[in-house]
C-alpha cells in the first residue's frame, strides 16, 4: 500500500496537546494547502459547504491499542474511539469550506496539529453521509472542544 499526501494542513495547533478533542465545537479556522500537482483535483470543490478531511496524525503514537477516553474510566480499544493514537494514525473530520483561494482552502471545525498531511478531501453529502438513526452506545457525556491530555 502506497499513500501519497496531497497537501498539508496549516492550523493553529502546534501539538496534539494544543488539539481539541473534535474540532467542530471549536470552529477554529485551518488551512489546508494543496500541493500544486493536485489543483485540477480542486475543479467545483467551492461548489461544497462542507468537506470530509483526511488527514494523517503525524505527531501520535502508533503503538497503541487500547486507551481511555474522555468519556469514562474504561479503557477501549482504539477502533471503537476516536483516539489519534493508533496504528494507522489516519483522522477524518467534517469541516465548513469558507472560501477558496488557489491552491488554499479555508476550513473551520478541523483538530489537526499544524503541519499534518492531507491524505484526501471528499465533499460532505448530507444525503448519504448522515446517518441520524447511528450511535455509539458507551459514551457517558457530550462531545466537546476540550483540549487533549
Amino acid at each position: 500500500m502506497e499513500l501519497k499526501p496531497v497537501g498539508v494542513i496549516h492550523s493553529p495547533f502546534k501539538s496534539t496537546r494544543d488539539a481539541p478533542r473534535q474540532g467542530r465545537p471549536v470552529g477554529a479556522a485551518c488551512e489546508v494547502e494543496i500541493f500544486p500537482e493536485f489543483m485540477p483535483a480542486l475543479k467545483d470543490i467551492e461548489k461544497a459547504t462542507h468537506l470530509i478531511v483526511l488527514y494523517w496524525c503525524h505527531q501520535a503514537a502508533r503503538d497503541l491499542l487500547q486507551t481511555k477516553t474522555p468519556h469514562g474510566p474504561e479503557i477501549r480499544g482504539v477502533f471503537a474511539c476516536r483516539a489519534p493514537f493508533r496504528p494507522n494514525p489516519v483522522a477524518f473530520c467534517v469541516a465548513e469550506l469558507l472560501r477558496v483561494d488557489g491552491n488554499r482552502l479555508l476550513v473551520r471545525g478541523l483538530d489537526a496539529v499544524d503541519g499534518s498531511p492531507l491524505v484526501d478531501l471528499k465533499p460532505y453529502f448530507p444525503e448519504l453521509d448522515s446517518v441520524p438513526e447511528a450511535r455509539v452506545d458507551w459514551p457517558k457525556k457530550e462531545f466537546g472542544g476540550e483540549k487533549r491530555t
